[in-house]
Protein backbone atom coordinates (compact mmCIF):
# COMPACT_ATOMS: atom_id res chain seq x y z
CA UNK A 1 0.00 0.00 0.00
CA UNK A 2 1.40 3.41 -0.94
CA UNK A 3 0.94 6.66 0.91
CA UNK A 4 -1.36 9.17 -0.74
CA UNK A 5 -1.46 12.97 -0.93
CA UNK A 6 -4.37 14.67 -2.63
CA UNK A 7 -3.90 18.32 -3.51
CA UNK A 8 -7.03 20.46 -3.91
CA UNK A 9 -7.52 24.03 -5.01
CA UNK A 10 -9.34 26.50 -2.77
CA UNK A 11 -10.25 28.71 -5.71
CA UNK A 12 -9.54 32.39 -6.03
CA UNK A 13 -11.88 33.65 -3.31
CA UNK A 14 -15.29 32.80 -1.87
CA UNK A 15 -16.24 29.31 -0.74
CA UNK A 16 -19.06 29.40 -3.33
CA UNK A 17 -16.43 29.06 -6.04
CA UNK A 18 -15.44 25.58 -4.81
CA UNK A 19 -16.85 22.50 -6.50
CA UNK A 20 -19.09 20.27 -4.39
CA UNK A 21 -16.53 17.45 -4.62
CA UNK A 22 -13.66 19.55 -3.33
CA UNK A 23 -15.78 21.02 -0.51
CA UNK A 24 -16.65 17.48 0.64
CA UNK A 25 -12.98 16.48 0.50
CA UNK A 26 -12.13 19.38 2.76
CA UNK A 27 -14.98 18.72 5.21
CA UNK A 28 -14.32 14.97 5.47
CA UNK A 29 -10.51 15.03 5.56
CA UNK A 30 -8.89 13.21 8.50
CA UNK A 31 -5.59 14.98 7.86
CA UNK A 32 -6.02 18.40 6.30
CA UNK A 33 -3.07 20.70 5.64
CA UNK A 34 -3.35 24.17 4.09
CA UNK A 35 -0.51 26.22 2.71
CA UNK A 36 -1.87 29.29 4.47
CA UNK A 37 -4.93 30.05 6.54
CA UNK A 38 -5.17 33.46 4.85
CA UNK A 39 -7.86 32.47 2.33
CA UNK A 40 -11.58 33.39 2.39
CA UNK A 41 -12.80 29.88 1.55
CA UNK A 42 -11.38 28.54 4.82
CA UNK A 43 -13.57 30.87 6.86
CA UNK A 44 -16.64 28.74 6.03
CA UNK A 45 -14.91 25.40 6.63
CA UNK A 46 -15.87 23.43 9.74
CA UNK A 47 -12.98 20.94 9.60
CA UNK A 48 -9.76 21.33 11.57
CA UNK A 49 -6.58 21.92 9.61
CA UNK A 50 -2.85 22.49 9.99
CA UNK A 51 -1.30 25.53 8.31
CA UNK A 52 2.24 26.19 7.15
CA UNK A 53 2.20 29.90 7.96
CA UNK A 54 4.96 29.35 10.51
CA UNK A 55 7.29 28.22 7.69
CA UNK A 56 7.01 31.61 6.00
CA UNK A 57 8.18 33.26 9.20
CA UNK A 58 11.10 30.91 9.82
CA UNK A 59 12.67 30.84 6.33
CA UNK A 60 14.60 33.53 4.49
CA UNK A 61 13.44 32.85 0.93
CA UNK A 62 10.44 31.44 -0.91
CA UNK A 63 12.40 28.47 -2.36
CA UNK A 64 13.27 27.46 1.23
CA UNK A 65 9.62 27.84 2.25
CA UNK A 66 8.36 25.66 -0.60
CA UNK A 67 10.99 22.98 0.04
CA UNK A 68 10.16 22.82 3.77
CA UNK A 69 6.39 22.57 3.19
CA UNK A 70 6.87 19.77 0.66
CA UNK A 71 9.24 17.95 3.01
CA UNK A 72 6.76 18.08 5.91
CA UNK A 73 3.94 16.75 3.74
CA UNK A 74 6.02 13.90 2.34
CA UNK A 75 7.17 12.96 5.84
CA UNK A 76 3.57 13.00 7.12
CA UNK A 77 2.51 10.76 4.23
CA UNK A 78 5.27 8.22 4.91
CA UNK A 79 4.49 8.15 8.64
CA UNK A 80 0.75 7.74 8.06
CA UNK A 81 0.60 4.81 5.66
CA UNK A 82 -2.32 3.19 7.50
CA UNK A 83 -4.47 6.32 7.71
CA UNK A 84 -6.71 8.00 5.18
CA UNK A 85 -5.19 10.13 2.47
CA UNK A 86 -3.59 13.44 3.33
CA UNK A 87 -5.41 16.45 1.88
CA UNK A 88 -3.28 19.50 1.04
CA UNK A 89 -5.22 22.65 0.11
CA UNK A 90 -3.66 25.54 -1.79
CA UNK A 91 -5.07 28.88 -2.99
CA UNK A 92 -6.42 28.95 -6.55
CA UNK A 93 -5.70 25.98 -8.82
CA UNK A 94 -2.96 23.53 -7.71
CA UNK A 95 -1.26 23.62 -11.12
CA UNK A 96 -1.11 27.42 -11.40
CA UNK A 97 1.82 29.14 -9.67
CA UNK A 98 2.17 26.49 -6.95
CA UNK A 99 5.79 25.48 -6.52
CA UNK A 100 5.03 23.14 -3.59
CA UNK A 101 2.83 21.06 -5.90
CA UNK A 102 5.65 20.70 -8.44
CA UNK A 103 8.03 19.54 -5.70
CA UNK A 104 5.52 17.02 -4.32
CA UNK A 105 4.89 15.51 -7.75
CA UNK A 106 8.61 15.24 -8.49
CA UNK A 107 9.68 13.78 -5.15
CA UNK A 108 6.57 11.76 -4.32
CA UNK A 109 7.19 9.20 -7.04
CA UNK A 110 10.68 8.43 -5.71
CA UNK A 111 9.20 7.81 -2.24
CA UNK A 112 6.36 5.62 -3.57
CA UNK A 113 3.81 8.27 -2.60
CA UNK A 114 0.82 8.74 -4.87
CA UNK A 115 0.14 12.42 -5.50
CA UNK A 116 -3.30 13.30 -6.88
CA UNK A 117 -4.32 16.76 -8.03
CA UNK A 118 -7.92 18.04 -8.01
CA UNK A 119 -8.62 21.29 -9.77
CA UNK A 120 -10.14 24.49 -8.61
CA UNK A 121 -10.77 27.93 -9.98
CA UNK A 122 -7.45 29.77 -10.31
CA UNK A 123 -6.90 33.47 -9.80
CA UNK A 124 -6.50 33.69 -13.59
CA UNK A 125 -10.18 32.92 -14.16
CA UNK A 126 -11.19 35.91 -12.10
CA UNK A 127 -8.41 38.04 -13.60
CA UNK A 128 -9.69 37.47 -17.15
CA UNK A 129 -13.23 38.33 -16.04
CA UNK A 130 -12.57 41.31 -13.80
CA UNK A 131 -9.79 42.88 -15.89
CA UNK A 132 -11.66 42.32 -19.13
CA UNK A 133 -9.07 40.95 -21.52
CA UNK A 134 -9.08 37.85 -23.67
CA UNK A 135 -5.92 35.71 -23.24
CA UNK A 136 -6.23 34.59 -26.87
CA UNK A 137 -4.73 37.99 -27.78
CA UNK A 138 -1.47 36.91 -26.17
CA UNK A 139 -0.96 36.50 -22.46
CA UNK A 140 1.82 35.61 -20.06
CA UNK A 141 1.87 34.75 -16.37
CA UNK A 142 4.99 35.70 -14.41
CA UNK A 143 6.20 35.02 -10.89
CA UNK A 144 6.96 38.18 -8.93
CA UNK A 145 9.91 36.44 -7.28
CA UNK A 146 11.57 35.67 -10.63
CA UNK A 147 10.65 38.75 -12.63
CA UNK A 148 12.90 40.40 -15.20
CA UNK A 149 12.43 43.02 -17.88
CA UNK A 150 11.98 40.60 -20.79
CA UNK A 151 8.24 41.18 -20.94
CA UNK A 152 6.06 43.23 -23.23
CA UNK A 153 3.51 43.32 -26.01
CA UNK A 154 1.38 40.74 -24.20
CA UNK A 155 -1.17 41.06 -21.43
CA UNK A 156 0.93 40.27 -18.36
CA UNK A 157 -0.30 39.00 -15.01
CA UNK A 158 2.26 38.95 -12.20
CA UNK A 159 1.30 36.63 -9.38
CA UNK A 160 2.81 35.78 -6.00
CA UNK A 161 2.91 39.46 -4.95
CA UNK A 162 2.73 38.57 -1.27
CA UNK A 163 3.87 41.84 0.32
CA UNK A 164 5.22 45.35 -0.18
CA UNK A 165 8.80 44.09 -0.48
CA UNK A 166 7.83 41.83 -3.38
CA UNK A 167 5.91 44.71 -4.96
CA UNK A 168 9.05 46.83 -4.71
CA UNK A 169 11.05 44.19 -6.61
CA UNK A 170 8.34 44.11 -9.27
CA UNK A 171 8.47 47.89 -9.54
CA UNK A 172 12.23 47.91 -10.12
CA UNK A 173 11.96 45.23 -12.81
CA UNK A 174 9.14 47.01 -14.62
CA UNK A 175 10.94 50.36 -14.49
CA UNK A 176 13.76 48.88 -16.57
CA UNK A 177 11.31 48.75 -19.46
CA UNK A 178 8.34 50.98 -18.74
CA UNK A 179 8.21 54.74 -18.03
CA UNK A 180 7.89 55.53 -14.33
CA UNK A 181 4.34 56.82 -14.82
CA UNK A 182 3.12 53.86 -16.89
CA UNK A 183 -0.20 52.78 -15.40
CA UNK A 184 -0.69 49.22 -14.15
CA UNK A 185 -3.51 47.59 -12.19
CA UNK A 186 -3.17 46.16 -8.68
CA UNK A 187 -5.78 43.57 -7.66
CA UNK A 188 -6.57 42.01 -4.28
CA UNK A 189 -9.10 39.24 -3.57
CA UNK A 190 -10.57 39.11 -7.07
CA UNK A 191 -14.07 37.66 -7.00
CA UNK A 192 -14.51 38.02 -3.24
CA UNK A 193 -17.45 40.37 -3.00
CA UNK A 194 -16.67 42.03 0.31
CA UNK A 195 -12.89 42.23 -0.11
CA UNK A 196 -12.14 42.74 -3.81
CA UNK A 197 -9.94 45.75 -4.59
CA UNK A 198 -8.97 46.83 -8.12
CA UNK A 199 -6.94 50.00 -8.39
CA UNK A 200 -4.83 51.70 -11.02
CA UNK A 201 -1.42 53.03 -10.10
CA UNK A 202 1.71 54.28 -11.87
CA UNK A 203 4.61 51.85 -11.77
CA UNK A 204 6.68 54.03 -9.46
CA UNK A 205 4.00 53.81 -6.74
CA UNK A 206 3.59 50.03 -6.74
CA UNK A 207 5.25 49.63 -3.35
CA UNK A 208 3.27 52.50 -1.85
CA UNK A 209 -0.10 50.78 -2.07
CA UNK A 210 -1.44 48.59 0.73
CA UNK A 211 -3.28 45.28 1.19
CA UNK A 212 -0.77 42.97 -0.55
CA UNK A 213 -1.20 39.33 0.44
CA UNK A 214 -1.66 35.78 -0.82
CA UNK A 215 -4.47 36.80 -3.19
CA UNK A 216 -2.79 39.81 -4.80
CA UNK A 217 -1.63 40.26 -8.36
CA UNK A 218 -0.40 43.01 -10.66
CA UNK A 219 -1.73 43.34 -14.21
CA UNK A 220 0.38 45.04 -16.89
CA UNK A 221 -1.85 45.82 -19.88
CA UNK A 222 -0.72 44.99 -23.38
CA UNK A 223 0.72 48.08 -25.06
CA UNK A 224 1.82 49.20 -28.50
CA UNK A 225 3.48 52.36 -27.16
CA UNK A 226 6.49 53.04 -29.41
CA UNK A 227 8.52 54.45 -26.52
CA UNK A 228 8.22 51.12 -24.73
CA UNK A 229 8.57 48.87 -27.78
CA UNK A 230 11.77 50.70 -28.73
CA UNK A 231 13.39 49.50 -25.50
CA UNK A 232 13.15 45.86 -26.56
CA UNK A 233 15.60 43.68 -28.44
CA UNK A 234 12.71 42.19 -30.43
CA UNK A 235 11.91 45.64 -31.84
CA UNK A 236 15.53 46.14 -32.91
CA UNK A 237 15.50 42.78 -34.68
CA UNK A 238 12.25 43.74 -36.39
CA UNK A 239 13.55 47.13 -37.56
CA UNK A 240 16.75 45.70 -39.06
CA UNK A 241 14.72 43.04 -40.90
CA UNK A 242 12.45 45.77 -42.32
CA UNK A 243 15.44 47.83 -43.48
CA UNK A 244 16.82 44.81 -45.35
CA UNK A 245 13.47 43.69 -46.79
CA UNK A 246 11.91 44.64 -50.16
CA UNK A 247 10.50 48.12 -49.70
CA UNK A 248 13.08 48.86 -47.01
CA UNK A 249 16.18 51.03 -47.28
CA UNK A 250 18.09 50.74 -50.63
CA UNK A 251 21.44 51.23 -48.86
CA UNK A 252 20.79 48.54 -46.26
CA UNK A 253 19.54 46.14 -48.94
CA UNK A 254 22.80 46.40 -50.89
CA UNK A 255 25.12 45.68 -47.98
CA UNK A 256 27.23 42.53 -47.71
CA UNK A 257 29.61 41.27 -45.04
CA UNK A 258 32.51 42.69 -47.04
CA UNK A 259 30.96 46.10 -47.67
CA UNK A 260 30.19 46.46 -43.95
CA UNK A 261 33.68 45.45 -42.88
CA UNK A 262 35.20 48.93 -42.72
CA UNK A 263 32.09 50.33 -41.02
CA UNK A 264 32.51 47.78 -38.23
CA UNK A 265 36.12 48.83 -37.68
CA UNK A 266 35.30 52.55 -37.68
CA UNK A 267 32.35 52.16 -35.30
CA UNK A 268 34.54 50.15 -32.91
CA UNK A 269 37.16 52.89 -32.84
CA UNK A 270 34.48 55.48 -32.18
CA UNK A 271 33.47 53.52 -29.09
CA UNK A 272 37.12 53.46 -27.98
CA UNK A 273 37.22 57.24 -28.34
CA UNK A 274 34.27 57.65 -25.96
CA UNK A 275 36.02 55.34 -23.49
CA UNK A 276 39.19 57.41 -23.64
CA UNK A 277 37.14 60.62 -23.24
CA UNK A 278 35.14 59.13 -20.33
CA UNK A 279 31.97 60.20 -22.14
CA UNK A 280 29.08 57.87 -21.15
CA UNK A 281 26.47 59.85 -23.08
CA UNK A 282 28.23 59.40 -26.43
CA UNK A 283 29.36 55.90 -25.45
CA UNK A 284 25.68 54.86 -25.32
CA UNK A 285 25.19 56.13 -28.87
CA UNK A 286 28.38 54.58 -30.26
CA UNK A 287 27.71 51.20 -28.63
CA UNK A 288 24.36 51.29 -30.43
CA UNK A 289 26.19 51.80 -33.73
CA UNK A 290 28.37 48.74 -33.03
CA UNK A 291 25.27 46.72 -32.13
CA UNK A 292 23.72 47.76 -35.45
CA UNK A 293 26.71 46.29 -37.28
CA UNK A 294 26.23 42.99 -35.43
CA UNK A 295 22.51 43.00 -36.25
CA UNK A 296 23.15 43.66 -39.94
CA UNK A 297 25.68 40.83 -40.25
CA UNK A 298 23.32 38.44 -38.43
CA UNK A 299 20.37 39.55 -40.58
CA UNK A 300 22.32 38.82 -43.78
CA UNK A 301 22.87 35.26 -42.57
CA UNK A 302 19.28 34.91 -41.37
CA UNK A 303 18.10 35.70 -44.90
CA UNK A 304 20.14 32.79 -46.25
CA UNK A 305 19.01 30.46 -43.45
CA UNK A 306 22.48 30.00 -41.95
CA UNK A 307 21.88 31.46 -38.49
CA UNK A 308 19.97 34.22 -36.71
CA UNK A 309 21.00 36.74 -34.09
CA UNK A 310 19.31 34.49 -31.51
CA UNK A 311 21.73 31.72 -32.49
CA UNK A 312 24.55 34.20 -31.89
CA UNK A 313 23.17 34.97 -28.43
CA UNK A 314 22.72 31.28 -27.62
CA UNK A 315 26.32 30.48 -28.62
CA UNK A 316 27.62 33.37 -26.53
CA UNK A 317 25.61 32.32 -23.47
CA UNK A 318 26.84 28.74 -23.76
CA UNK A 319 30.45 29.93 -24.10
CA UNK A 320 30.22 32.26 -21.10
CA UNK A 321 28.79 29.54 -18.89
CA UNK A 322 31.26 26.88 -20.05
CA UNK A 323 34.33 29.11 -19.71
CA UNK A 324 33.41 30.36 -16.24
CA UNK A 325 33.45 27.12 -14.21
CA UNK A 326 34.39 29.19 -11.16
CA UNK A 327 30.99 30.92 -11.43
CA UNK A 328 28.69 28.30 -12.97
CA UNK A 329 30.59 25.15 -11.99
CA UNK A 330 32.62 23.68 -9.17
CA UNK A 331 35.99 25.35 -9.74
CA UNK A 332 37.28 28.28 -7.71
CA UNK A 333 38.93 31.56 -8.65
CA UNK A 334 39.75 34.12 -5.99
CA UNK A 335 41.60 36.49 -8.29
CA UNK A 336 41.59 37.63 -11.92
CA UNK A 337 44.67 35.59 -12.85
CA UNK A 338 43.10 32.31 -11.72
CA UNK A 339 39.88 33.22 -13.52
CA UNK A 340 41.88 33.79 -16.71
CA UNK A 341 43.63 30.44 -16.30
CA UNK A 342 40.23 28.76 -15.94
CA UNK A 343 39.08 30.52 -19.12
CA UNK A 344 42.12 29.30 -21.08
CA UNK A 345 41.77 25.75 -19.76
CA UNK A 346 38.08 25.58 -20.67
CA UNK A 347 38.86 27.05 -24.08
CA UNK A 348 41.16 24.08 -24.75
CA UNK A 349 38.54 21.68 -23.36
CA UNK A 350 35.93 23.26 -25.61
CA UNK A 351 38.09 22.57 -28.67
CA UNK A 352 38.56 18.97 -27.57
CA UNK A 353 34.81 18.48 -27.28
CA UNK A 354 34.27 20.00 -30.70
CA UNK A 355 37.09 17.93 -32.19
CA UNK A 356 38.89 21.07 -33.40
CA UNK A 357 41.97 20.86 -31.13
CA UNK A 358 45.13 20.68 -33.27
CA UNK A 359 47.96 19.29 -31.15
CA UNK A 360 50.46 20.49 -33.79
CA UNK A 361 49.10 24.05 -33.77
CA UNK A 362 51.41 26.93 -32.86
CA UNK A 363 51.13 28.54 -29.46
CA UNK A 364 50.87 31.84 -31.31
CA UNK A 365 47.73 30.84 -33.18
CA UNK A 366 44.49 32.55 -32.30
CA UNK A 367 45.69 36.14 -32.67
CA UNK A 368 43.50 37.84 -35.32
CA UNK A 369 45.63 38.79 -38.31
CA UNK A 370 43.95 42.18 -38.78
CA UNK A 371 44.71 43.52 -35.30
CA UNK A 372 46.84 46.69 -35.18
CA UNK A 373 50.54 45.77 -35.24
CA UNK A 374 51.30 47.00 -31.71
CA UNK A 375 48.42 44.98 -30.29
CA UNK A 376 49.48 41.91 -32.29
CA UNK A 377 53.01 42.19 -30.87
CA UNK A 378 51.59 42.51 -27.37
CA UNK A 379 49.44 39.39 -27.73
CA UNK A 380 52.05 37.10 -29.29
CA UNK A 381 54.62 38.16 -26.67
CA UNK A 382 52.16 37.28 -23.89
CA UNK A 383 51.54 33.88 -25.46
CA UNK A 384 55.29 33.19 -25.73
CA UNK A 385 55.84 34.37 -22.15
CA UNK A 386 53.36 31.76 -20.85
CA UNK A 387 55.84 28.99 -21.74
CA UNK A 388 58.85 30.86 -20.33
CA UNK A 389 60.14 32.54 -23.50
CA UNK A 390 60.64 35.93 -21.89
CA UNK A 391 63.13 38.16 -20.10
CA UNK A 392 63.55 37.46 -16.41
CA UNK A 393 62.88 41.09 -15.62
CA UNK A 394 62.47 44.49 -17.25
CA UNK A 395 66.23 45.14 -17.26
CA UNK A 396 66.62 42.50 -19.96
CA UNK A 397 63.99 44.30 -22.04
CA UNK A 398 65.74 47.66 -21.51
CA UNK A 399 69.09 46.19 -22.59
CA UNK A 400 67.51 44.73 -25.72
CA UNK A 401 65.93 48.10 -26.50
CA UNK A 402 69.33 49.84 -26.25
CA UNK A 403 70.82 47.21 -28.58
CA UNK A 404 68.06 47.60 -31.17
CA UNK A 405 68.28 51.43 -31.11
CA UNK A 406 72.01 51.21 -31.87
CA UNK A 407 71.31 48.86 -34.78
CA UNK A 408 68.63 51.23 -36.10
CA UNK A 409 71.03 54.18 -35.92
CA UNK A 410 73.68 52.15 -37.73
CA UNK A 411 71.27 51.10 -40.50
CA UNK A 412 70.18 54.70 -41.08
CA UNK A 413 73.66 56.28 -40.89
CA UNK A 414 75.25 53.66 -43.15
CA UNK A 415 72.44 53.91 -45.70
CA UNK A 416 71.15 50.36 -45.51
CA UNK A 417 68.20 49.44 -47.73
CA UNK A 418 64.75 50.84 -46.93
CA UNK A 419 63.59 47.35 -45.98
CA UNK A 420 66.50 46.86 -43.56
CA UNK A 421 65.83 50.21 -41.93
CA UNK A 422 62.14 49.35 -41.65
CA UNK A 423 62.95 46.02 -40.01
CA UNK A 424 65.32 47.67 -37.52
CA UNK A 425 62.63 50.20 -36.66
CA UNK A 426 60.19 47.31 -36.16
CA UNK A 427 62.67 45.68 -33.75
CA UNK A 428 62.71 48.88 -31.67
CA UNK A 429 58.92 49.01 -31.58
CA UNK A 430 58.75 45.31 -30.68
CA UNK A 431 61.10 45.98 -27.75
CA UNK A 432 58.92 48.89 -26.67
CA UNK A 433 55.99 46.48 -26.53
CA UNK A 434 58.09 44.15 -24.36
CA UNK A 435 58.70 46.96 -21.91
CA UNK A 436 54.99 47.79 -21.95
CA UNK A 437 54.20 44.24 -20.81
CA UNK A 438 56.59 44.49 -17.87
CA UNK A 439 54.94 47.69 -16.62
CA UNK A 440 51.42 46.34 -17.29
CA UNK A 441 50.72 49.02 -19.89
CA UNK A 442 48.70 48.57 -23.07
CA UNK A 443 51.01 49.74 -25.88
CA UNK A 444 48.10 50.83 -28.09
CA UNK A 445 46.61 52.87 -25.28
CA UNK A 446 50.00 54.30 -24.33
CA UNK A 447 50.59 55.53 -27.86
CA UNK A 448 47.03 56.84 -28.06
CA UNK A 449 47.62 58.91 -24.90
CA UNK A 450 50.80 60.37 -26.34
CA UNK A 451 49.06 61.08 -29.66
CA UNK A 452 46.38 62.99 -27.79
CA UNK A 453 48.97 64.87 -25.75
CA UNK A 454 50.85 65.85 -28.91
CA UNK A 455 47.62 66.96 -30.58
CA UNK A 456 46.64 69.15 -27.61
CA UNK A 457 50.04 70.83 -27.49
CA UNK A 458 50.23 71.38 -31.23
CA UNK A 459 46.74 72.87 -31.25
CA UNK A 460 47.83 75.20 -28.45
CA UNK A 461 50.60 76.45 -30.74
CA UNK A 462 48.11 76.95 -33.59
CA UNK A 463 45.65 78.84 -31.38
CA UNK A 464 48.38 81.05 -29.93
CA UNK A 465 49.63 82.01 -33.38
CA UNK A 466 46.06 82.58 -34.58
CA UNK A 467 45.55 85.04 -31.70
CA UNK A 468 48.75 86.84 -32.75
CA UNK A 469 47.65 86.79 -36.41
CA UNK A 470 50.78 84.86 -37.37
CA UNK A 471 51.22 82.05 -39.89
CA UNK A 472 52.72 78.89 -38.42
CA UNK A 473 54.68 78.34 -41.64
CA UNK A 474 56.61 81.56 -41.08
CA UNK A 475 57.77 80.66 -37.59
CA UNK A 476 61.24 79.35 -36.76
CA UNK A 477 61.71 76.05 -34.96
CA UNK A 478 63.02 77.92 -31.91
CA UNK A 479 59.85 80.03 -31.76
CA UNK A 480 57.68 76.95 -32.10
CA UNK A 481 59.65 75.19 -29.36
CA UNK A 482 59.01 78.12 -27.04
CA UNK A 483 55.26 77.81 -27.61
CA UNK A 484 55.57 74.05 -27.16
CA UNK A 485 57.08 74.59 -23.72
CA UNK A 486 54.19 76.93 -22.88
CA UNK A 487 51.75 74.20 -23.95
CA UNK A 488 53.50 71.72 -21.65
CA UNK A 489 52.98 74.09 -18.72
CA UNK A 490 49.32 74.56 -19.69
CA UNK A 491 48.68 70.82 -19.94
CA UNK A 492 50.85 69.88 -16.93
CA UNK A 493 52.33 66.98 -18.90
Amino acid sequence: MSAQITIVGLGSGDVDQLTVGIFRKLEQAEKLFVRTKDHPALEALQADFVTFDDVYESKNSFPEVYAEIANRLLQAAVEGLDTEEIIYAVPGHPMVAEKTVQILREQGQALNITVNVLGGESFLDEAFTRLGFDPIEGFQLLDAAQLNAQLLQLHTVIGQVYDTFTASDVKLSLMELYPDDFEVIVCHYLGVQSKEIIERTPVYELDRTENYGNLSLIYVPRTEDEQIRNRTFARLHEIVAILRSPGGCPWDQEQTHQSLRQNFIEETYEVLETIDDDDPEHMQEELGDVLLQIMLHAQIEEETGTFTVYDVIESLNQKLIFRHPHVFGDREANDAQTALQNWDAMKVEEKKLKGTLDVAASLLDGVPRDLPALLTAYKIQKKAAKVGFDWENIEGAFAKMDEEILELKEAVREGHSALDQQLELGDVLFCAVNIARFIDADPEQSLALVNRKFKQRFQYIEQSLHTQVKDIRSMTLEELDQLWDEAKLQNKG
